[in-house]
């Protein structure tokens, strides 16, 4: 599964991940640093990503409008890239699960 690091999201994730989440990408990477919510999104459907953002706004798009692209909501206040990048590896599984799901929109991530 290939995920879009959303904005509010460090770019040093890419890496951190490429062992379990290849081909992923930041949205700086894809000229999309400083795009509006529609054309990260428009982008993310178009090739393919899961959308990984601590903003709500993606999950109240995919509640409005479904999918894809697929949303993983990571719930949690200030915290380390290293944080966030354990939360992901460690849900790794509900991640893929996520893709594979034909019915799910959106993971949320605590």
């Amino acid at each position: 599964m290939r995920l879009l690091l959303d904005e509010n999201l460090s770019p040093r994730l890419v890496a951190l991940l490429s062992d379990v989440f290849p081909q992923s990408a930041h949205v700086h990477d894809l000229g999309l640093g400083s795009a509006d919510d529609e054309a990260i999104w428009k982008h993310a459907r178009e090739h393919g990503f899961a959308i990984v953002t601590k903003d709500s706004e993606f999950h109240e798009r995919s509640l409005l409008q479904g999918y894809p692209p697929k949303v993983v909501w990571v719930r949690r206040g200030n915290c380390s890239t290293d944080e966030i990048a354990g939360i992901l590896r460690r849900h790794e599984a509900d991640i893929r699960a996520l893709g594979a799901d034909a019915d799910a929109a959106a993971l949320m991530l605590y």
